[in-house]
Formats: structure tokens, C-alpha cells, sequence
């Protein structure tokens, strides 16, 4: 089933996560059991990040430096292939980046993820990898994520990258795309920022799915002004609960969002990680509270490797 067909027609908030696939060398048994503890609150989808290729610099014995390019996370179609067979009433959403791809090893993973019966996708551009401070795309590949949905969608209606293949099967993806409620970093502004979100969802994508943020009113007001543009697809708030001390610096550095001093004040009070973890669970589950009293389609969580910490919120929310 499409996501977009949960969250357009429930009248409770539904309940979703995301998680990173294992590092190199893992298994899918470490998948498995993050996402067995939260199958009791019936999730409606799990989502599969990705990541491009990193460069990274091996220092040789005889002190010269070896450039090597490597991925430290497999790729999402065979986690996603895994997971569907494991818990078939789950949705399973990869997420499709520009970053690292052509655009025909894009379609070849598209093709990939509809032999498979994947039907939902989330669509970004991705991050620049940690070598590069700004974000370019491969050769033949897209720069932006608008593009990267009209390739999709130009796919739903056949229209494949060899203009001359014959008997060309139609896909059915539905895409979401991400939102930005305190602005994409790279955006002039954020009136910048909501025309570029505009334009993904008239090109066609279906939902949009927030970055985190920690005041609720940064999201109310962004769906205030996504309305103002003209931007009518449901809109379902991200949340990542606070988990380590690290996270007061870390995380506006990282994600350029804004921690309310509130929260804050309470890290810096937190004498270990299990205390932020603690306090993590706590603001959350009132973050949580206020936004299914506000009335939205659903509520995903951001796990981030972990997920004993969702399962409390979880077990006090839904």
C-alpha cells in the first residue's frame, strides 16, 4: 500500500521510523532487532537511509597517502528486499538520492525496487560526502532533487532513459520528499526554500516528510506557510529524540537546526548520556502529545541506530 493513502485517510496518527542501514561488515540480524521491538505499536512504514561512496586517505609505511573510495553502508535494495520478506505489513521506503548516481544507475535501481513490489520511495538530493563542502553531482547524474522525482515519475508512465526499448512496463512508486521547517542550510531564505519544496511536490511528489526540530511551533508555522504557497500534501513531522550529551553541539552543527533553551538547559544538567536519554524520551514525548492533539497524519521518528528509546515514547504516545 502507498503511504499516501494511509496518512490521507486515518483518523488517528500513525506511527513511523527510520533506520540507518548497518556499516559495512554487518548483518541483518542488527536490523531485525531494532525493528522487532516497535512491530507492537503497528508502524505503518520503516524507512532505509543512504549514503554515497566517502573518500577516505590511508597513510602507507612509506608516509604517502592512498586515496580510496568506498561505501560504508551497503545500499538500501537488498536491506529493503530483507525487511519486506520478514515483516510483509510493513511498508518499506528506500530512500533514492542524487548524490553518487547516473541517472541510468538511478533507473536501474528503480527497476530493482518494482521487481521487488516496492512502492514508496523518499527523494532527496543527499548530503555531499564528507571529503566536499558542497554538494556536485555525477556526471550524467541530477543535482537536484526535483529531478531526481521527475525521473521517477516519467518512469510511472514508461519513459525510460533508452528512448528505444520496446514493450516498456510502467512502475507505480509513490514519492515524498523532504521539508525543511527551519530551512534548508544551503536556501537564500526560506521563501526560497518553500518555492524549491513547491516545485518537487507540483512535479508530483505526494507527501513531504520534515527534517527534525525541537519547538513545535517551528512546525506549525511551517505548515502555515506551506499553505500560504500553495503546498496542500500532507505534511509528517520528523522527531529525533535527544540521546547523548554530545547531541547540544552536535546537532545544530550537523542538522543547522535551533535547540530550544528549555531543552538546552536540561543537557547541560545531565551528568551522563543515559540522563540525555532520559530527557531525550521526555521532550519528545511531549513533543509528540502536541502534535497528535494539532492533528497530524503521522508521526516519524528518526532512530539513528537505536530504537529502545523510541519503543518508550512509543509505548506513552501510541
Amino acid at each position: 500500500m502507498k503511504i499516501i493513502d494511509l496518512v490521507k485517510h486515518t483518523d488517528n496518527t500513525l506511527f513511523s521510523f527510520e533506520l540507518l542501514p548497518p556499516l559495512k561488515g554487518g548483518n541483518i540480524e542488527s536490523v531485525y532487532k531494532l525493528i522487532d521491538p516497535l512491530i507492537e505499536f503497528n508502524p505503518i512504514n520503516v524507512n532505509i537511509t543512504y549514503h554515497q561512496q566517502e573518500v577516505v586517505y590511508k597513510k602507507l609505511t612509506n608516509g604517502l597517502l592512498q586515496k580510496k573510495t568506498m561505501r560504508k553502508r551497503p545500499g538500501t535494495v537488498a536491506i529493503s528486499a530483507a525487511i519486506k520478506y520478514r515483516y510483509p505489513q510493513l511498508e518499506v521506503v528506500p530512500h533514492l538520492i542524487c548524490g553518487g548516481f547516473t541517472k541510468s544507475e538511478t533507473e536501474y535501481a528503480l527497476i530493482d525496487l518494482h521487481f521487488l513490489g516496492i512502492k514508496n520511495l523518499l527523494v532527496l538530493r543527499g548530503d555531499p560526502p564528507k571529503s566536499q563542502r558542497l554538494f556536485r553531482a555525477e556526471p550524467e547524474g541530477h543535482e537536484y532533487a526535483i529531478d531526481l522525482v521527475k525521473q521517477i515519475l516519467n518512469l510511472n508512465q514508461g519513459i525510460y532513459q533508452d528512448e528505444e526499448l520496446r514493450n516498456k512496463a510502467t512502475t507505480d512508486f509513490s514519492v515524498g520528499v523532504a521539508g525543511y521547517p527551519e530551512k534548508h542550510f544551503e536556501a537564500a531564505n526560506m521563501d526560497v526554500d518553500l518555492q524549491a519544496l513547491k516545485e518537487k511536490v507540483d512535479a508530483g511528489a505526494d507527501y513531504i516528510v520534515t527534517q527534525m526540530f525541537f519547538d513545535n511551533q517551528k512546525y506549525f508555522d511551517f505548515v502555515d506557510k506551506c499553505k500560504a504557497a500553495g503546498i496542500d500534501v500532507p505534511i509528517v513531522p520528523g522527531l529525533k529524540p535527544i540521546s547523548s550529551m554530545n547531541d547540544l553541539k552536535l546537532l545544530p552543527l550537523v542538522f543547522h537546526i535551533d535547540i530550544p533553551e528549555d531543552l538546552a538547559a536540561g543537557l547541560r544538567k545531565c551528568k551522563t548520556n543515559e540522563d540525555a536519554i532520559q530527557l531525550g524520551v521526555e521532550w519528545t514525548v511531549s513533543q509528540s502529545l502536541e502534535l497528535k492533539k494539532y492533528g497530524v497524519p503521522a508521526l516519524h521518528y528518526f532512530t539513528i541506530g537505536h530504537t529502545e528509546n523510541i519503543r518508550e515514547i512509543a509505548q506513552k504516545v501510541f
